[in-house]
């Protein structure tokens, strides 16, 4: 992207955005953003390929006495992962009051606790980074909110009162407190618009000098040596009276804004949209596929393979991967199946029954975990998510006392994870083949702590050598992202199409890379019975390098990754 396509398309996302009258305003402000960061020296992130793998992960998941938790993390992936992980996900960073990270005071400061922008440096020399922008809302006590609450100038705008005249009943939010907030001000007390929680204030979009402020920090990132940004929560930004005050057209025109801003600064600079909804909102991120998300995090998938080694079959999971393919040169999905927080349920909305999700919500209560609730306008509830460890959420009733099998079970989910298109993130408590943490649950009365554990570094290492449940997903999950790495098909950006098998005990995909010509066929058997399958797929197993012709041969809970034959391929 060329400096005048950036100008112009600054001048027209402004215009839909505030409108005639704030437009060249808002215009202004931004190109003298551009002009202060023309100086900077700028390198390109470079493109995503089928190396990239992503790590998700606390910038103190992983501690050791006296370092910093940002060092030994670092110092603990170079010496025991390599680049079997390219890229590594610190979630929020920065000193904060609340939810973990999600309350953040100051967005320009590493938490002291955790390092400083030294230990940042360091780690993007051995890793690319993604930086986690809350954006969409700021900590009670930062000092933007302060100032806002003592009438400094500066602030009196960032922040949203509570207007009579603004109809705020059709909001959809997933929390059930107050969408509004008192607070206690030098004079007086004044409110904010609250979507998660009393500590986490909404910044106001809606005010040019916000935008300006937050586009700068987005930029900072970049420089600082995030190659990814996550907007968390981004999809709440913009809030208009009688709307739900979701996926607005003003919040789309702003993530292009910075789309343009990155590409033309840092090209290859992945924005990653996370938004916990249904499949069709969540991939209204892309935009045109070009002009928005170059990554959306893909949260069907999660619910959607938990369900197949649920119920035992892939039917739901196949039918939905049918919609599911390549989106543009830059831009793809984000895939995970587990993450810091819990198992979406909004993500099923359409893809599963009533029945089926009360079927997961059943299994995740009877394997120790929590079940989250939403507020609909109407004043019901909902599910929202399922708070609990996922390779816990993944074993049977009858599978409990099967810890080979448990292994083998969470090892073919990730196979999807590493097959389907996109790039796949793994969270670092399926990484280190972790359990459910009663003992953060119980202290904390958080459901999603039940998936936060923090590690000691070298307890980790020590259990990582040994022949357990840690070694093992470890070990496996490795293999997994190795192979994929050196397998051209599994591009980011390559073709997918679902394999018809005629046999709903098997997930398959057929990955082509059109540019190299490789052509691989992942399959999964989601039931712990064996499976054999007569196909006209022919090649090379990857992980076994045997020869197949046509029949396969699944164990309980078996993969494979089939390279096929130039001319032998058939659906």
């Amino acid at each position: 992207m060329n400096k005048q396509q950036l100008l112009d398309g600054l001048r027209e996302k402004m215009a839909l955005v505030y409108g005639a009258v704030k437009a060249e305003q808002a215009y202004t402000a931004l190109v003298q953003l551009v002009e202060r960061w023309e100086s900077a020296d700028w390198q390109p992130a470079g493109k995503l390929t089928e190396k990239n793998v992503y790590l998700i992960t606390y910038a103190d998941a992983v501690t050791s006495p006296g370092e910093a938790p940002l060092a030994t993390l670092h110092r603990f992936l170079t010496q025991h992962v390599g680049q079997a992980i390219t890229d590594v996900h610190l979630l929020p960073m920065f000193p904060y009051t609340s939810d973990d990270g999600f309350s953040v005071t100051n967005y320009r400061m590493i938490n002291p606790e955790y390092g400083d922008w030294e230990d940042i440096k360091r780690f993007a020399s051995d890793y690319r980074l993604m930086f986690d922008f809350v954006a969409n809302h700021i900590s009670k006590s930062s000092d933007w909110f302060q100032g806002y609450l003592n009438d400094e100038e500066r602030y009196a705008h960032y922040f949203i009162p509570r207007d009579k005249q603004f109809d705020a009943s059709h909001v959809v939010r997933p929390r059930t407190s107050p969408l509004f907030h008192e607070y206690e001000s030098r004079y007086e007390s004044k409110s904010a618009w609250t979507t998660f929680s009393e500590d986490q204030v909404d910044v106001n979009f809606a005010h040019i000098p916000l935008l300006c402020e937050m586009s700068d920090i987005l930029l900072d990132y970049a420089h600082r040596g995030a190659s990814s940004i996550r907007l968390d929560a981004i999809g709440f930004l913009w809030k208009k009276s009688g709307t739900t005050c979701m996926h607005l057209p003003e919040t789309h025109a702003i993530i292009s804004v910075w789309r343009d801003l990155l590409d033309y600064f840092k090209s290859g600079t992945q924005i990653i949209t996370e938004t916990n909804v249904p499949h069709k909102e969540n991939i209204s991120y892309f935009g045109d596929g070009t002009n928005e998300a170059n990554q959306v995090y893909q949260f069907s998938l999660p619910p959607l393979v938990l369900y197949a080694f649920t119920a035992q079959q892939a039917s739901q999971l196949s039918d939905w991967a049918k919609g599911i393919g390549r989106v543009s040169d830059t831009a793809t999905y984000f895939n995970f199946l587990a993450s810091h927080d819990g198992i979406g349920m909004r993500p099923t909305e359409g893809l599963l029954s009533e029945d089926q999700r009360q079927l997961l919500v059943a299994k995740v209560v009877a394997n120790g975990g929590r079940v989250s609730y939403k507020a609909n306008p109407d004043g019901t509830q909902t599910v929202y998510e399922l708070n609990i460890n996922y390779i816990d959420a993944l074993v049977n009733s009858d599978e409990r006392d099967n810890e080979a099998l448990i292994i083998q079970k969470a090892l073919a989910a990730h196979s999807i994870l590493c097959s389907v298109v996109g790039v796949p993130a793994i969270y670092y408590h399926s990484l280190f083949g972790s359990s459910n943490d009663y003992a953060g649950l119980e202290q904390s009365g958080i459901p999603r702590r039940i998936n936060r554990e923090k590690l000691d570094a070298s307890a980790l290492a020590a259990e990582l050598e040994t022949t357990g449940r840690r070694r093992m997903l470890f070990d496996g999950i490795l293999r997994l992202f190795r192979v994929r790495q050196e397998t051209s098909a599994f591009s980011p950006y390559a073709d997918q199409q679902v394999v018809e098998v005629h046999d709903n005990r098997v997930f398959a995909v057929r990955r082509t890379n059109g540019q190299t010509g490789s052509s691989v066929v992942a399959l999964a058997n989601v039931t712990n019975q064996p499976v054999q399958l007569e196909t006209n797929i022919h090649g090379r197993e990857l992980f076994s390098s045997e020869r197949i012709s046509g029949t396969i041969a699944l164990q309980p809970y078996g993969y494979a990754w089939i390279e096929e034959t130039r001319g032998e391929s058939n659906n």
